[in-house]
């Protein structure tokens, strides 16, 4: 075994270490069950039942003359039954899984509530953008995949600009940061770099999890540090330092400005092979296509094409995202000089988080869009 894999050098016991890599195996259990969960809904509801149902809401005398409505209604009724099947599998997986393994701080009320709001937003957000893709659909016709692409560009910047001072304290309590000293270690590394931050937040981890965490989140104006609690609680003003110079990173090379560059391409060619996809099945019931009259009927089709080929495409995404983990994980220590800080960060996060070191290397394929701890201690220990 290499040294780097041994429990010691992960920081971990040989117990920390097997109950690690355990909740590793059922979390991917309950992924791969998810997923196949929302395959096998969307298309039971695509081939079989979303006509039936579109002709049931059609005696609605309101329904029946706007499509709109009726196309709301029926995302309100795919979403909702979605989220009654598939509640039992969140349950398991959000709040019985992560108390077994002492990583939530949940009672069942709490976590319910939560799970409760962020469905409600979820599917407030998605209503949206359904009646605005098809829209789009009804309005331009042939080219609503090239538009679409382009508005998804648009909403993925809105989105980014409103989630931390309008999503994430829905979810979170979260406050301005009093620590001068720290305040001023990350302006320090900020220096240079040409980020522009609106200031330093504390985020209370603590009320969900034991797990910690920190990002860089926001766009332009609302660019903002969020420290989790338990970071703050649990690791030292160097072990935060490096973990904030590798978010530093990520602006230095870019990197959030090339995956929303990545994403328009990405959405524009999920959207064609919708169009294809979708044209073909309207075709085979009624023998040609008027986009201006797409049927309601299809939104299921359209949700399951979607969700299938964002699964398709998440290993090659990770496969980017792991490249620029890493190569923010090497300017952090050029930045920083840290090596004995990184080291001790990443095994505290191993241990806090209950992550597995050095998952199979087909799971990291597959759904990891960060490299396995393991390799990520091998590499710093290769430098000088």
């Amino acid at each position: 075994m290499d040294k780097l894999q041994q429990p010691d050098a992960i920081g971990m016991t040989d117990e920390e270490l097997a109950e690690a890599k355990r909740y590793g195996r059922l979390d991917l259990g309950c992924t791969l069950a998810d997923k196949g969960l929302d395959v096998a809904y969307l298309a039971v509801m695509a081939l079989l039942l979303a006509r039936p149902i579109d002709c049931w809401l059609t005696t609605w005398p309101v329904l029946e003359s706007c499509w709109s409505l009726r196309l709301a209604a029926l995302f309100l009724i795919v979403t909702t039954v979605h989220i009654c099947v598939s509640f039992l599998l969140s349950y398991y997986s959000g709040h019985v899984l992560e108390h077994r393994f002492g990583l939530s701080t949940q009672t069942f009320g709490r976590w319910l509530w939560r799970y409760t709001k962020r469905n409600v937003l979820a599917v407030a957000l998605g209503l949206v953008m359904v009646l605005g893709l098809y829209w789009l659909i009804w309005t331009t016709g042939p080219y609503w995949w090239l538009v679409a692409a382009g508005a998804f560009f648009v909403v993925s910047v809105v989105l980014g600009q409103l989630a931390p001072v309008l999503i994430l304290p829905l979810f979170y309590k979260i406050e301005k940061l009093d620590a001068p000293e720290l305040s001023q270690r990350i302006a320090r590394l900020a220096k240079g770099t040409g980020l522009s931050i609106e200031g330093v937040y504390r985020i209370r981890l603590s009320d969900e999890t034991v797990k910690a965490n920190a990002m860089l989140a926001g766009l332009g104006r609302t660019r903002r540090v969020l420290l989790g609690d338990t970071l703050l609680d649990s690791f030292s003003p160097d072990e935060i330092e490096v973990i904030f110079a590798h978010e530093i990173g990520h602006h230095v090379f870019h990197h959030i400005h090339r995956l929303i560059a990545a994403g328009i391409v990405y959405s524009a060619a999920g959207f064609w092979i919708c169009d294809r996809l979708l044209t073909g099945w309207v075709v085979g019931f009624h023998g040609n296509i008027d986009y201006a009259r797409l049927p309601v009927s299809t939104l299921p089709l359209v949700m399951l094409i979607l969700t299938v080929f964002a699964m398709l495409l998440e290993p090659l995404q990770n496969v980017v995202t792991r490249r620029y983990e890493r190569q923010s994980d090497r300017y952090a220590l050029q930045r920083t000089g840290l090596k004995a800080a990184y080291t001790s960060a990443f095994r505290k996060l191993a241990k806090l988080n209950k992550d597995d070191p050095n998952p199979h290397w087909l799971d990291v394929l597959l759904f990891h869009s960060h490299p396995p701890i393991a390799k990520r201690l091998k590499a710093v220990s290769g430098r000088r």
